[in-house]
């Protein structure tokens, strides 16, 4: 029975700590520059609605190292569900590739990749999720605190995609996650429903309180440009900055799953700080990523 990961629950925490044991074990080969050509003579599909830095180098760059080989469909290449349905596409790529990995705007196209291909389906970012990002950042935080037990993080931005996988991680591993957003940009409703690990709060000072890692995003992701300055008014209060932090504990740690906009939701000293990990985390989308196929693969 073939596996897809087109969202957080499509996995279990046992599944889950597997990628990340699997995930480590890649990780110091690639260190220590043992060759591990897992996926030899293996295809990956890369399927683009949306332009990229991390996920397509990290994929290809991964795929490369696993032995294998991945192949970028441009929007223009294929041009998903109008060219051609999403089924057929799918139904197309089963018989050339062995993965598929879909970025997109609409988290039906994913469902739909996986629903009629027999191959496994990834989901590289959606509007409703971006779970490849939250296993690399939970990846990191246990590289960086030894575990998930009792650790407490907060996200302060707007209630996208990647809070949403957060919610979901959440639901499974027990960990705690406060969120904090202007009213009206809350986080999708049935994923909160799923997990009683979350707080909402609309006060960015009380989400940071004795949080271990400070979460932030862009506040106006891809396709939504035409709110961009309206959101830079509202979540103004929402900016990861030196006063905010004032209410944080000392050994707090910064994340931000980029690209950032410097100045907007997080300033300049806080990102290039002693605190911040985000490029130990931009890093680990590579590991991580490599992870994921095998274990869809194996």
């Amino acid at each position: 029975m073939k596996r897809d990961f087109t969202s957080i629950f499509d996995l279990g925490k046992q599944e889950i700590y597997e990628i990340f044991d699997l995930t480590k074990k890649l990780k110091e080969s690639q260190k220590k520059g043992i060759k591990h050509k897992i996926l030899k003579d293996k295809t990956l599909a890369m399927i683009f609605e949306k332009p990229s830095l991390r996920t397509r180098v990290t994929f290809e760059t991964g795929m490369t190292q696993l032995g294998g080989h991945a192949i970028y469909l441009a929007p223009a290449d294929i041009n998903i569900g109008k060219r051609e349905s999403v089924s057929d596409a799918a139904k197309n790529l089963s018989r050339w590739v062995d993965l598929i990995m879909a970025r997109v705007f609409a988290h039906k196209t994913v469902e739909d990749l996986a629903k009629s291909a027999v191959i496994p389906v990834i989901n590289g970012l959606c509007d409703i999720e971006h779970p490849c990002q939250i296993m690399c950042d939970l990846f990191t935080i246990i590289e960086k605190k030894e575990s998930l037990e009792k650790i407490t993080i907060a996200y302060i931005g707007d209630g996208n995609n990647v809070c949403n996988s957060f919610i979901a991680a959440s639901a499974l591993l027990e960990f705690n996650l406060n969120i904090a957003m202007p009213r009206g940009y809350e986080p999708n409703k049935d994923y909160l429903a799923k997990t009683k690990k979350a707080i909402l709060t609309y006060d960015p000072k009380q989400a940071v309180k004795d949080a271990d890692i400070i979460y932030t995003d862009v506040w106006a992701s891809m396709g939504q440009e035409q709110s961009a300055e309206k959101k830079k008014k509202i979540f103004k209060p929402y900016q990861i900055n030196s006063e905010l932090l004032k209410s944080a504990q000392k050994d707090y740690l910064i994340m931000h799953c980029l690209p950032a906009h410097r100045g907007e939701e997080i300033t300049d000293e806080v990102i290039d700080g002693p605190n911040s990990i985000v490029f130990d985390q931009a890093e680990n989308r590579l590991h991580i990523q490599k992870g994921i196929m095998v274990w869809l693969l194996k």
